[in-house]
């Protein structure tokens, strides 16, 4: 692809300290607005603290959906849905997710196991949380098929909630979010590595269909590489794994690989159910494969309830320090976030599931 052509695709938002602004940075035309499509911003994210400059913090969490034992909380009150949850999302300059569902309340079921969505007042829930950024690349945005799709992009326009990873065709579907953080620019990235109903069928965006990014698809290794040329900081939010494996398969080493290599500072991973191993590769680039289930409509008992918030330091385009504060799934499906013995569990979790990567607890010298 031209690089022209890529750069229509960008847009920026400058900021003044940790909040987002919304206007174009040089370079880069200002296309692909809320207005228009899921993908950006057009009201600044909440104000966070200053942090010595080009350094800033983005915390991020797995997979979220408001389905089952979630949904009547949603109802309820959607301002209270992370309840004890949203201290935590809200520290860092930046907070991001994985919105596991469709947005509507209609829709036509797809030949698949299981279906999710939720009604628009569910990016209320999300923003009051902390929440600045969303992606959607993954393999239940498309749930209730095109009508369900159509839903979901009126609800992002409607609501001005920044989504990556899906849009009205691959052009809007593959562009990222941009914002400026402390003075360095940032460009997000969403797709979905899973090969299952939405990745195989219908819903791959296409040049003039909609649909999910597909992280198989060569354009997301070309646009990574676009956006490192254009002078962003780029991160990377993947829907990829096997289910329930705590080490990464590998396609998700290969992938990782392949976006080191096109520029990306950080590549975040969910949708195996299970934390996974994070670290730094050898050559600088942070991974974290898998960040499990985090506000989740039901419990199995198990380590599917375990789940945490990583938040990770940059100075300029590197990642100089990372955090991980546990959580725990209770009955409501919110994640509490760990103490005492629970909290040295998770810890002890966090860490083994590294050995079976060829990740570094530190970054490399």
């Amino acid at each position: 692809m031209a690089c022209a052509a890529v750069l229509t695709l960008l847009a920026a938002c400058t900021s003044s300290g940790g909040a987002a602004k919304s206007s174009p940075a040089p370079g880069f035309t200002a296309q692909h607005r809320a207005s228009e499509s899921p993908g950006l911003l057009t009201t600044p994210p909440p104000s966070r603290p200053a942090r010595p400059t080009n350094r800033f913090t983005i915390a991020f969490a797995g997979d979220v959906h408001f389905s089952g034992r979630v949904r009547p909380r949603l109802d309820r009150d959607p301002a209270t849905v992370f309840a004890q949850a949203a201290p935590v999302l809200r520290k860092a300059d930046f907070t991001m997710v994985n919105l596991e569902t469709a947005i509507t309340t209609g829709g036509v079921p797809q030949a698949k196991l299981y279906h999710f969505r939720a009604p628009a007042s569910a990016f209320t829930a999300l923003r009051d949380a902390g929440i600045d950024l969303v992606t959607m690349g993954n393999n239940h945005a498309a749930d209730y098929g095109l009508p369900g799709l159509q839903d979901t992009f009126a609800a992002i326009k409607h609501s001005h909630f920044p989504v990556v990873g899906v849009g009205a065709n691959a052009a809007r579907a593959f562009a990222p979010y941009t914002t400026t953080l402390n003075g360095v620019r940032v460009a997000i990235f969403g797709a979905d590595q899973v090969h299952d109903e939405t990745t195989l069928s219908l819903f791959s965006a296409g040049p003039n269909s909609p649909g999910v990014a597909n992280a198989y698809s060569p354009r997301l290794i070309t646009a990574v590489q676009h956006a490192k040329a254009a002078g962003y900081v780029v991160i990377v939010y993947l829907h990829w794994g096997i289910e329930y494996q705590t080490c990464p398969s590998n396609d998700q080493s290969a992938l990782a690989g392949e976006l080191s290599r096109a520029g990306a500072s950080a590549v975040i991973g969910t949708h195996a159910h299970v934390l996974q191993g994070a670290g730094w590769r050898a050559d600088g680039t942070y991974v974290a494969y898998g960040l499990g289930n985090y506000l989740w409509w039901m419990s199995f008992g198990n380590n599917q309830d375990d789940n945490g918030v990583l938040t990770l330091t940059f100075k300029k385009s590197k990642v100089v320090a990372d955090r991980f504060e546990p959580s725990h799934l209770d009955s409501r499906g919110v994640p509490l976030p760990a103490t005492g013995a629970e909290k040295q569990h998770l810890d002890a979790e966090w860490k083994a599931d590294r050995q079976c990567t060829d990740l570094s607890a530190t970054p490399p010298r």
